[in-house]
């Protein structure tokens, strides 16, 4: 068998045994949304009383996170002025820590700038 042959074997070996577990992955993906769906429907049927429905959608949406592997995790991060600490999902870009705003030239204000970061003029 030629050697430079076997690193290809192998890789195609492993990339379609990560294809057929994320095939796996998305059908038991699906199956838990669908359940979703169906109990949501369910809480949703009008047979309920309104904490009763909320409880069961909360049922529901606990059942699909358990399914899905969990919630996602929060993350602690301290403010860039080290005043407060941040909790936010995991991924989640850090809210702005007040470095957006900036004093009026009198000095009487403080402005928070615009999404696009343009001072006022």
């Amino acid at each position: 068998m030629n050697p430079k042959r076997i690193p290809a074997a192998m890789f195609c070996a492993v990339l379609l045994a990560a294809a057929t577990a994320a095939g796996a992955q998305s059908a038991q993906e699906v199956q838990a949304r669908q359940r979703y769906e169906r109990e949501i429907a369910a809480c949703n049927s009008g047979t309920l009383a309104a904490p009763a429905r909320e409880a069961c959608i909360r049922a529901a949406g606990n059942a699909l996170d358990r399914a899905l592997g969990g919630p996602p995790t929060d993350v602690t991060a301290p403010s860039a002025d080290g005043r407060a600490t941040i909790v936010s999902p995991a991924g989640a870009p850090l809210p702005s820590s007040g470095s957006d705003a900036v004093r009026s030239r009198d000095g009487r204000a403080t402005i928070v700038l615009p999404a696009d970061r343009t001072a006022p003029r």
